[in-house]
């Protein structure tokens, strides 16, 4: 190519990027620059404690530790009841969000994005508004119609969503600036990649807790066992690698966790099943003003008595067990938290290795940040949701009640008129006039 005809390639070149992308765009190609790496976390009591320890057992005491004080933890905001919980839940949410989104703005730091922080935490407020403001309307019907600004609220919430929504977008708009346009949309992803991953699940997490805090505390445990099991017989039985993503993780320890989890799953289920405290589903009640949680169980959470297999019979020597039905639903939660729940936590190594960080955050001492422990959680979550939908609930007679009542009276008596006509059909109401 003659000189001339390379300069004139090289200005089109240049013009070509003038207009819409930049060097510093073009420099963003680039692999980020990883955030750096934290220091050791290890509080100092127990780094003078455990000194004379190898680092494999030092870190081994140090997770001890802190798992079992996080599981005391969660015993403690199980006591305070399920009001706590949400709260909990509220602010875990809040916690992963932030950690995720810094990642985001370290990885990128070089780079002055014009309101990307403030944006972002606009998106997680608007999608926390519609979720929460959605559930209240669906759980707590009664006492939305009450009260007069609620009322309001509910009647027009998805059109104040989407406002809500719409001035975010028109916002980022706003904020574009030449020399960072793709930067720009990079983050604007990440934060509803982050929204996607943690609000959406989280306020799964609420929507089974409502179901009753049993569907909450079996599968949440079930992970957390797993993660434990798992851990212990990899740490003493551990000689075969499961997969490249976490080299640390065994066969041994995942085959050891999974049976580990089914009998855990089990005999937590039949300890839980027998307090309505636990089985009955979160519901607000107009004459004491107040959220109760007070049932008659359903079958499901009744003793009931199965036949074993011929099989097993001669191994045991038993024909028959009681059983609550909920233990035959735990082993397929348990099952999913040990066989696909490590997944979750395969895709968050990879995400960490994808940006060449060892933890989230450094907030759990020996643990990493909060998301490291929740990664698995999120997937459960939705699982639990998706299993609840398909196998479990059916329709609810005192939310239909609820709607019933809050229609017009010329609405209410043709509905009356409908069942009526329809029960009529069917002999039911002849029946009931029979008895009487």
């Amino acid at each position: 190519m003659s000189p001339r005809k390379l300069s004139k390639a090289k200005e089109s070149e240049s013009e070509v990027k003038a207009e819409g992308e930049t060097a510093s765009d073009s420099e963003s190609r680039a692999d980020p620059a990883p955030p750096p790496t934290s220091a050791d976390d290890t509080p100092e009591v127990l780094n003078r404690a455990l000194s004379n320890l190898s680092s494999r057992w030092k870190n081994w005491w140090v997770r001890g530790i802190l798992t079992l004080a996080m599981i005391a933890f969660f015993f403690i905001i199980i006591y305070l009841g399920p009001m706590v919980l949400m709260m909990i839940v509220m602010c875990v949410q809040i916690k992963c969000f932030q950690e995720i989104i810094t990642i985001g703005y370290n990885v990128y730091h070089s780079y002055d994005l014009p309101w990307f922080r403030t944006l972002s935490w606009y998106f997680l407020l608007c999608v926390n508004y519609f979720f929460y403001g959605e559930t209240v309307t669906d759980y707590f019907f009664t006492l939305v119609q009450r009260e007069e600004p609620l009322r309001i609220l509910s009647k027009y919430h998805r059109f104040i969503s989407f406002t809500l929504y719409l001035t975010g977008f028109c916002m980022f708009v706003l904020s574009l600036v030449k020399k960072h346009y793709r930067l720009q949309f990079y983050m604007f992803g990440w934060t509803h990649v982050t929204l996607l991953i943690v609000v959406t699940q989280s306020h799964l997490v609420i929507h089974n807790l409502f179901e009753g805090m049993i569907w909450f505390i079996v599968p949440i445990s079930c992970v957390i066992c797993n993660d434990i099991m798992a851990y212990m017989f990899g740490f003493f039985f551990g000689r075969t690698p499961l997969i490249k993503l976490s080299p640390k993780k065994t066969w041994e320890g995942f085959i050891g966790g999974f049976f580990a989890t089914v009998v855990f799953g089990l005999l937590l289920s039949y300890v839980m099943s027998g307090y309505r405290c636990f089985v009955c589903p979160v519901e607000y009640s107009n004459d004491t003003n107040s959220f109760t949680v007070d049932c008659e169980p359903s079958d499901l959470f009744r003793l009931q008595e199965y036949t074993i297999p011929g099989v097993v019979q001669s191994a045991l020597g038993w024909k028959t067990v009681q059983m609550y039905p909920f233990q035959i639903h735990s082993i397929a939660l348990s099952t999913f938290a040990s066989l696909i729940g490590p997944f979750g936590g395969f895709f968050a190594s990879g995400f960490k290795r994808a940006f060449k960080i060892k933890d989230f955050a450094n907030t759990i001492p020996g643990h990493g940040g909060i998301m490291d422990r929740f990664d698995c959680q999120y997937l459960m979550a939705t699982f639990v949701n998706v299993y609840i939908a398909s196998f479990i609930r059916g329709p609810n007679p005192s939310k239909l009640i609820q709607q019933f009542l809050t229609l017009r009276p010329d609405q209410q008596l043709h509905i009356f008129n409908t069942l009526k006509s329809h029960l009529t059909d069917k002999g039911m109401l002849t029946a009931y006039s029979e008895d009487e």
